[in-house]
């Protein structure tokens, strides 16, 4: 996933890493170059991992601000800062220097943040800015991150999602607003550049041993609020498998827009008892008006506009994921809890030992 703090995110003075990076490749390659941008994030991260083992891959090149921690000897590592206004350019002439074949947009926030106008910058500005210097160095392929929960919680849902569903998420809420932006310039972009192949991946929420995001956060507390009244049906992705998804959608070209989800659902009510939680009923109102205070006060992990989720349906359909891409989740809804819920109860001991301590 995107960096789950802005520490992992693209903010630094745009810069390549070491000196001779411009230097003339070879005229003969094995296979695609392939380049990253929130190389540091969770997802970055992980994926670099496997590229650096695929040998079909000749070059990978991360674009964040720090190099990944995966990066190996076919790692190249650039700065670019998505917010300032050169980085268009600079990114134009860092994906023609290395003769990137593929771009992996992976530049998102993972969570929600104050700085909306920061994170406007980065993800809806910062995706115009990667599909524009894409075009001017004739990439053949973009593989964009982005998320089901952009669909909206709603009443009205159907039981599943398809991808032809318009994105409803709250659009006074800028953590959505600006990925549905993303998402319409990368519709744009495939419009106008019939020649290449744009895949959006659309993950559900990620749950897994590692990965930290909003979700890990809410199912760690001991008591987890609920809206009193409502047991709305919960999916998960496990971190495995999202990583798995990405990989996929750069070995083969897939145009369109895929739900990436495990498989089955939950009740709220059954995910708490699982991670071995307590349910806090709070009246829908009254928890507004809690979270609405504490997001000001920066205290709160979520807007208020995620309280929508934890009252009405918001899951998707799976099936053209599987029928068009291969893709296959190695893990249901339910494994990837559980797997979240080993590790936490790890973590939980080891927090329990050091406050004994």
């Amino acid at each position: 996933m995107a960096s789950d703090s802005k520490s992992g995110q693209l903010s630094a003075a745009t810069r390549p890493r070491e000196s001779g990076r411009k230097t003339a490749l070879r005229d003969s390659r094995g296979g695609p170059v392939v380049a990253l941008t929130g190389a540091a994030s969770f997802l970055g991260t992980n994926v670099i991992g496997l590229l650096e083992e695929d040998e079909r891959v000749e070059r990978i090149v991360a674009i964040d601000i720090k190099a990944p921690s995966t990066a190996g000897k076919k790692t190249r590592s650039y700065e670019v800062d998505f917010t300032q206004p050169t980085a268009e350019a600079r990114l134009a002439e860092v994906l023609a220097a290395e003769r990137a074949d593929i771009v992996v947009h992976l530049a998102f926030l993972a969570n929600p943040t104050p700085a909306s106008a920061w994170a406007h910058e980065l993800e809806s500005v910062g995706t115009m800015h990667v599909l524009v210097a894409a075009r001017h160095a004739q990439v053949r392929k973009v593989v964009m991150w982005s998320q089901t929960l952009l669909y909206g919680a709603h009443p009205s849902n159907p039981n599943f999602l398809s991808e032809r569903h318009p994105l409803r998420a709250d659009r006074h809420e800028p953590f959505f607003v600006d990925k549905v932006e993303a998402e319409a310039e990368a519709s744009k972009f495939a419009r106008r550049s019939p020649g290449s192949v744009v895949t959006v991946l659309r993950m559900a929420p990620l749950l897994g041993p590692t990965v930290h995001n909003y979700m890990t956060r809410y199912l760690a507390h001991r008591m987890v609020p609920t809206m009193m009244g409502f047991d709305p049906l919960l999916q998960f992705l496990h971190e495995v498998d999202a990583i798995a998804a990405l990989k996929l959608a750069i070995d083969r070209d897939v145009p369109g827009t895929f739900n990436i989800v495990g498989d089955g659902v939950l009740p709220l009510s059954t995910v708490i008892k699982l991670a071995g939680r307590i349910a806090l009923p709070i009246p829908h109102p009254v928890a507004e008006s809690i979270c609405a205070l504490g997001w000001l006060a920066q205290v709160a992990e979520v807007p208020p506009a995620f309280l929508k989720y934890l009252r009405f349906l918001c899951v998707a359909d799976g099936t053209k994921a599987q029928k068009e891409m291969g893709f296959r989740p190695a893990y249901t809804t339910r494994e990837a809890l559980l797997d979240f819920v080993s590790a936490q109860r790890l973590r939980d001991v080891k927090l329990l030992q050091e406050n004994v301590a």
